[in-house]
């Protein structure tokens, strides 16, 4: 596992969903705030995003949106005016159908939409997760983010029909949709903490070995022969872009995965202290109440509660 993938893999839980939607004429839909994160995507025509508390956004047609902190707001026609806002209709009672008739496609003003959700548990999201922004708007520009681009195709083809084994497809699509819309932003945003984090090769070399055997018995002098630099080196570039000492990250990851590993799956204390590089279930809850506040029995009953 890389930096990304296991600070997405952190805090998604559940499926995500997802609806695509046509609409046409004057229309808004309101979103309310969400523990997780929302997109949009538009396939055709143009509309407004106005997210609680931040500036109103033009979405033109291949234009994605990411609001990673479940943000409530409001989408709504180009040409909405203020009445009109304030009689959106909310988002669960505005859609019709998952899967809308073809329209054609000269049709004024039309405008589709895919828009979905993501269930996250932020309540230890890794620091890249907390520096996105409210909103992540990727226009559509020729030539940028091809990727990103081929997984909106592929789940537009997907939820536009009922195709064979779209039940395992579109969730598949969604995570690749949300993998490629942050790496997408890392691109396009360049001065974010993680951004430059990740584009420095000594913290990237360190970072990926933590992140690829966390149990291994690191110190500061064998992750800095792995990234090739003297000690000092190492702890001054590290700790200067990740905010913290190379061992304070591991023992905070360490943890961090613990928990999520409470959550996701029934793997005994034992199995998950090895996991996580701890050598007896003592030491790991004694570390893991030390920094959870609570003993690694506690969370999982808690975390596996009903919400």
């Amino acid at each position: 596992m890389d930096v990304v993938s296991d600070a997405i893999s952190t805090v998604r839980t559940g499926r995500p969903s997802s609806n695509r939607v046509r609409v046409n004429g004057g229309w808004a839909t309101r979103l309310a705030p969400y523990e997780g994160a929302g997109f949009h995507v538009v396939l055709e025509g143009a509309c407004l995003l106005l997210p609680e508390g931040g500036e109103r956004v033009r979405l033109g047609t291949g234009d994605a949106v990411l609001l990673p902190h479940g943000t409530g707001h409001l989408i709504a026609d180009v040409r909405a005016d203020a009445a009109s806002l304030e009689r959106a209709v909310p988002f669960e009672d505005w859609r019709t159908d998952d899967a809308p008739a073809p329209h054609p496609s000269s049709e004024a003003g039309a405008v589709e939409l895919l828009c979905g959700k993501y269930r996250l548990d932020r309540s230890r999201a890794h620091p890249l997760m907390r520096e996105l922004p409210t909103v992540v708007h990727l226009p559509n520009r020729v030539g940028r983010h091809p990727e990103l681009r081929s997984a909106i195709d592929l789940l537009g083809g997907e939820l536009g029909g009922r195709r064979p084994g779209a039940g395992i497809a579109v969730p598949s699509l969604l995570d690749l949709l949300l993998v490629y819309m942050i790496r997408s932003w890392m691109v396009e945003d360049g001065t974010g903490v993680w951004s430059a984090a990740l584009g420095d090769p000594v913290t990237a070399i360190a970072l990926r070995a933590l992140h690829a055997d966390p149990a291994a018995p690191w110190t500061n002098e064998s992750l800095a022969a792995e990234a090739g630099v003297s000690r000092p080196t190492l702890a001054r570039r590290f700790t200067a872009l990740v905010g913290r000492p190379p061992m304070a990250y591991l023992t905070w990851w360490r943890l961090t995965s613990a928990a999520a590993l409470l959550r996701d799956t029934p793997d005994s204390l034992a199995a998950i202290a090895r996991r996580v590089g701890y050598g007896t279930p003592y030491a790991f809850s004694h570390a893991f109440n030390r920094e959870f506040g609570t003993t690694p029995g506690r969370y999982r009953e808690h975390a596996a509660a009903p919400a």
